[in-house]
């Protein structure tokens, strides 16, 4: 008897574990907003919280009601070991594309629904989830309600000394909203994303497709200084533009082509020094297009004149691996890389987009060394308008609205990161893991983020491994964790 005792004894604890992490989590269940305190009375003197996402909606970025404790102790499981020793690129921050639609929508909600909205996307106090950077379209993108730029002129004119420039349209929605927004978040960052130059710049006069001609970069380079300092006059700092959105992608409304040695001679001959002669501080991005390319900014950052106005490369991942970003770091170590866009199709399979998401995003990307990342609209309506006529017809917004707001995946996708992993952070050493996908930074004021998703086909007990302690704990298959220390 005593022999099958001590046989059944691991087994037996190992069962009680798992029961007693499934009632925790069942606690938990049915939030459909984020829980979560901030208030310092409710936080443990040491040890480690977590925040849960499940795939199946039954707990959304909720604060489990539990403390882990780290220990000295050994067991079979998989350990995921954070070494703040080694350390990697800052963090710029996390959020989304504050799209003209999106701005438009969120205008349109009942005054206090917009300010606890604003709260809650921008502030880390109480329930907020601490955006911390936005990306803006500078003139349409194919998810305003219209397509414009800051200098259209009637069909046969020109303005090349862009007497007729004007922000105008933006102090409808974006502007206003922008200043709110920067009330809350002062430390936000703010990227500015061509869809297209003036349509009398380009070859073929038209919102949609055509090239900047060469005659008119002088022009298109002191069009990008007027929108930087008309924004500045308004409280708004850009802090980094990229020259052209999706240059490969001229099938878009708006859009604009620009190969790798056009964007290179735009920038070293006319953007760059003219930025230089303003004194324009404004960083300056290229390529801002899919991973299947990583050769376009390699290319342009190949060019040592073009090179020294650069600050670094921004990509998408509707194509390639996000692999293509260490690839061009390795390429040029001393440039940044971004991850600017990255859509959730309507209608979402929630579980899916957020794996997916989490794993080659917020995990993927910054693990490939990039300083941000970036989902793509902020908001939409439940038909996944304002668009363009030829813009996306179901990008949907990490919120939907109404006359009120529904959160959707990207929401929770950005949460898992935006609120801890503040600006300033730095990614460190955290090992790579077959089931269980990971990132790991410190903050600025020390505090350690493990982000992990259970990849695999089933539940995943594991360790967490810090200064020659662990803890032991636990994620459902599809699920995400935040941990915090």
């Amino acid at each position: 008897m005593k022999t099958k005792m001590r046989l059944l004894g691991p087994t037996l604890c190992k069962e009680m574990f798992i029961l007693l992490v499934f009632i925790f989590f069942s606690l938990a269940a049915g939030a459909t907003k984020p829980v979560i305190s901030n208030n310092p009375s409710d936080e443990p003197k040491s040890g480690m919280q977590f925040w849960l996402t499940l795939p199946d909606q039954s707990v959304l970025f909720q604060k489990q009601p539990v403390v882990l404790t780290f220990e000295n102790n050994s067991n079979e499981w998989e350990t995921i070991e954070v070494d703040t020793a080694v350390t990697y690129q800052s963090v710029d921050g996390f959020g989304y594309t504050l799209t003209g639609g999106s701005a438009l929508l969120i205008n349109s909600l009942d005054a206090k629904v917009k300010k606890d909205l604003l709260k809650e996307l921008f502030s880390t106090h109480n329930d907020g989830i601490g955006v911390s950077y936005l990306r803006i379209s500078i003139g349409a993108s194919d998810l305003s309600d219209t397509v414009f730029t800051y200098d259209e002129m009637p069909t046969g004119q020109t303005d090349e000394k862009l007497d007729h420039f004007s922000i105008h349209r933006e102090k409808a929605d974006l502007i206003p909203l922008l200043k709110q927004i920067l009330e809350i978040a002062p430390y936000l960052k703010i990227l500015g994303s061509p869809w297209t130059a003036p349509t009398w710049m380009k070859t073929n006069k038209s919102y949609k497709g055509g090239s900047l001609k060469p005659e008119y970069y002088n022009a298109y380079a002191r069009y990008f200084v007027k929108y930087i300092q008309a924004m500045e006059k308004e409280g708004i700092t850009i802090d980094a533009i990229t020259v052209q959105n999706e240059p490969l992608h001229p099938g878009n409304v708006p859009s604009m082509y620009m190969e790798a040695a056009d964007q290179s001679l735009f920038i070293k001959n006319h953007l760059g020094p003219i930025f230089q002669e303003a004194a324009i501080s404004t960083k300056i991005i290229v390529y801002d297009h899919n991973a299947d390319r990583p050769d376009y900014p390699i290319t342009i950052l190949n060019d040592p004149d073009a090179k020294k106005f650069i600050d670094g490369s921004a990509f998408h991942l509707y194509g390639g691996n996000v692999s293509a970003l260490s690839e061009v770091h390795k390429a040029h170590p001393d440039k940044n890389v971004y991850f600017t866009e990255q859509w959730v199709g309507g209608p979402s399979n929630f579980g899916g987009d957020l794996g997916w998401h989490i794993e080659n995003l917020v995990i993927g990307a910054t693990r490939n060394w990039s300083r941000n990342v970036l989902e793509w609209n902020l908001a939409s309506d439940p038909s996944y308008d304002p668009h363009t006529d030829g813009g996306c017809t179901n990008c949907l917004g990490a919120l939907t609205i109404t006359d009120r707001v529904s959160r959707n995946v990207a929401y929770y996708i950005i949460a898992h990161a935006s609120k801890f992993v503040r600006p300033g952070s730095v990614r460190i050493l955290s090992n790579g893991s077959e089931n269980l996908s990971n990132v790991a930074f410190i903050s600025p004021t020390g505090q350690k983020i493990l982000i992990v998703f259970n990849k695999s086909v089933q539940a995943q007990t594991f360790n967490i491994k810090f200064n020659g302690k662990q803890v032991t704990t636990f994620l459902e298959k599809g699920a995400v964790g935040t941990f915090v220390w």
